[in-house]
């Protein structure tokens, strides 16, 4: 478990590699009032995979998910989630490069913590949203630092066409990586999906890492 800055307990797990650690990465998980936890099936194989590669991955859940504390925040209490769990990486492994990461929810809210705190930590988002939804807040573009930054989406997603998502890459100078075939969920897609934010990262080479894709952005 890992405490908030206003008192909230937050259940954690570590995905660890079998070699060496080159890198940690926080890893966030989907809208907690959709069903959303670090249990869901492509953030666990998105974390393996990025094991698999020499990163270790704190998943967390939000509050008020699973065995956390607390009910849901609106998106801003989860942006408080989201500076615990990197902060709680960065003093359990100060000897290793940090990189945050989510999916869907999770990228949203990452990014705005990024935007928020001025993080230039590396991140990766899966899927993100990028309407509002529920109420929560969207981050701010022009507010971010400058930052390795890569958005990973399939060209099928049902919330966002990839030329939208391409046009949101460069509003902030990110990467995109297009998986074509697979849409917001990339049902077996997953481990492709791992090996992307794996090398983003810094991992080492793994088997199924596929071959660079067509990027937009820096």
């Amino acid at each position: 478990m890992i405490t908030t800055a206003d008192g909230v307990r937050l259940e954690i797990v570590w995905t660890e590699p079998a070699t060496p650690a080159v890198g940690c990465v926080v890893l966030c998980h989907p809208h907690p009032l959709d069903g959303g936890t670090m249990h869901a099936p492509l953030v666990r194989t998105v974390a393996k995979t990025m094991a698999d590669a020499g990163l270790r991955v704190l998943r967390f859940n939000f509050r008020g998910v699973g065995e956390s504390q607390g009910t849901w925040g609106g998106g801003l209490g989860e942006v408080t989630d989201v500076a615990a769990a990197t902060e709680a990486a960065a003093a359990t492994h100060p000897d290793l490069p940090l990189g945050v990461a989510g999916w869907s929810f999770g990228a949203t809210i990452s990014l705005l913590w990024q935007a928020e705190s001025g993080s230039t930590l590396p991140w990766v988002g899966i899927a993100p949203g990028i309407r509002p939804y529920r109420g929560a807040p969207l981050p701010v573009v022009s507010d971010l630092a400058p930052a390795p930054r890569l958005i990973v989406h399939g060209d099928r997603d049902q919330f966002a066409t990839a030329t939208e998502m391409t046009e949101y890459a460069a509003s902030f100078g990110a990467r995109i990586e297009l998986i074509p075939g697979s849409d917001h969920f990339f049902l077996y897609r997953e481990r492709r999906v791992g090996a992307l934010l794996a090398r983003h990262f810094g991992g080492t080479p793994i088997e199924d890492d596929p071959p660079a894709q067509p990027a937009a952005g820096r």
